[in-house]
């Protein structure tokens, strides 16, 4: 619609409409009828019915069971009149994709082309007619949340956004995804203003959460990836422009390649990345890479690498903390992080990296190997940082570690790992995690 040639007259119907809007409450529960009023007395049988009946602020509760069906949403909500599919309080409906036909290049709970829906409480399980079957997909839309939903077993993404905006990935737990080895557990694809934040992802074949192809201001936080076979926090520009991305207070361990990896694969700018306040430990290559796939060119510019905590990264004969291998680079910061006990090195850059364009300063080092190519930065510190507990991964530091108040508080994030407020004493810490006297609960991984 073309609000512009609308005028005053139309705009005011508009808001009339919007005031207007009256939301109905719907009930679909396995044992209920299509025929049904779809009152909590009289449930709807299924959740496709349910998407062909609501109208803009409308809600339905699902009710525990398994619906073996494919969801597509055709009606949009509006601003302020959402349209929410939810799970009753306190019960798990579960979505089986397992003997449904799902086409091609769709999600088993598709929200493609729509807009203000709010997707939460659901099971979504066996979305695998096809390789390129995602769980949940929003595909040009705007306005979606994807929330405190599971997803298990698919052949593409578990959660899908492509050419979207304004999209909220938040509190999903995402296993077994990729199985057709099709994009990442959690794809982020050409797609802007976009938050993926407190979701779990782990065991499945493809890289953890992934942010790439020109998606551009998206916060990726809270977040943790642990057994995966690839990357788990990826952010890749392919071949388009990607930018003002920021992955902040994540947890990344027990992975079989990088825990964070900046790639540029098929050649287009990756620019304006903030990788700050996360922690990489025991992954099977490094905490962070910079890497120089896929082809000859793959620019990228201001990346940020800032307070961060890179602990026993590496196995076999290789791996290390941080590792700059693109000689592509324009002005990357090393600054503040607690690089410690990684197995071939803590900080690398490769020959014909041009060191004019990184800055290294402020970074703890615990255990220098020595390699010719490894590097220390400026004003650096070496010695135990004296974690808390890190064989139980609680990378908290001591009152008494060398990290305390040796930071530079250049770029340094305004709170740390766990929301604390930097800086607690005279001066900023380093690694991920401020020092104070009590210090938070929120949990770090199992060990």
């Amino acid at each position: 619609m073309n609000f512009m040639r609308m005028g005053f007259f139309g705009a005011a119907v508009m808001v009339l409409i919007s005031s207007t809007v009256r939301a109905a409450v719907y009930y679909v529960s396995p044992g209920g009828s299509d025929a049904s009023p779809g009152t909590e007395a009289l449930p709807w049988r299924t959740i496709g019915h349910a998407a062909d009946a609501m109208t803009a602020g409308d809600t339905v509760y699902i009710r525990a069971g398994t619906y073996r069906e494919r969801v597509t949403p055709r009606q949009s909500g509006a601003d302020g009149a959402w349209i929410t599919y939810t799970a009753y309080p306190g019960e798990a409906p579960v979505i089986d994709g397992a003997g449904v036909e799902v086409p091609e290049w769709a999600g088993l709970f598709d929200l493609a082309a729509t807009a203000y829906i709010r997707v939460s409480g659901l099971r979504i399980v066996n979305s695998v007619s096809h390789p390129h079957n995602p769980g949940i997909l929003a595909d040009g839309s705007q306005h979606i949340v994807i929330k405190d939903n599971s997803i298990t077993n698919t052949n593409d993404s578990g959660i899908g956004v492509w050419s979207s905006s304004d999209v909220t990935v938040a509190g999903n737990a995402v296993e077994k995804a990729c199985q057709a080895r099709w994009n990442e557990c959690i794809s982020v694809g050409t797609s802007d203003t976009v938050v993926v934040r407190g979701n779990i992802v782990h065991d499945s074949d493809k890289e953890g959460i992934c942010i790439k192809d020109g998606s551009s201001n998206v916060r990726v936080y809270g977040n943790e990836v642990y057994g995966t076979r690839a990357v788990g926090f990826y952010v890749d520009a392919q071949a388009r422009h990607t930018h003002s991305i920021e992955v902040f207070g994540n947890l990344a361990h027990d992975i079989a390649e990088n825990g964070f990896a900046l790639a540029s694969e098929v050649g287009g700018l990756l620019e304006d990345i903030s990788v700050h306040n996360n922690i990489a430990y025991a992954n099977g290559w490094t905490g962070i890479q910079v890497t120089a796939c896929c082809i000859e060119i793959h620019p990228m510019a201001d990346i940020r690498i800032i307070n961060n905590t890179f602990y026993d990264n590496g196995r076999g004969d290789w791996g290390g903390g941080v590792y700059i291998e693109n000689p592509q680079i324009q002005s990357v910061v090393i600054r503040n992080n607690l690089v410690s006990r990684n197995l071939s090195f803590q900080i690398v850059v490769d020959p014909g990296v041009p060191m004019s364009e990184i800055a290294a300063d402020h970074n703890l080092i615990d255990g220098f190997r020595g390699d010719p190519a490894e590097i220390t930065g400026e004003a650096h510190i070496e010695g135990d940082p004296q974690f808390i507990d890190a064989p139980g991964a609680d990378f908290h530091i001591a009152r008494t570690s060398p990290a305390v108040d040796s930071a530079s508080a250049e770029g340094a994030p305004p709170a740390d790992y766990d929301g604390t407020p930097r800086p607690q004493g005279a001066g900023f810490d380093i690694g991920a995690f401020e020092y104070r006297a009590y210090r938070h609960t929120r949990p770090l991984a199992k060990p």
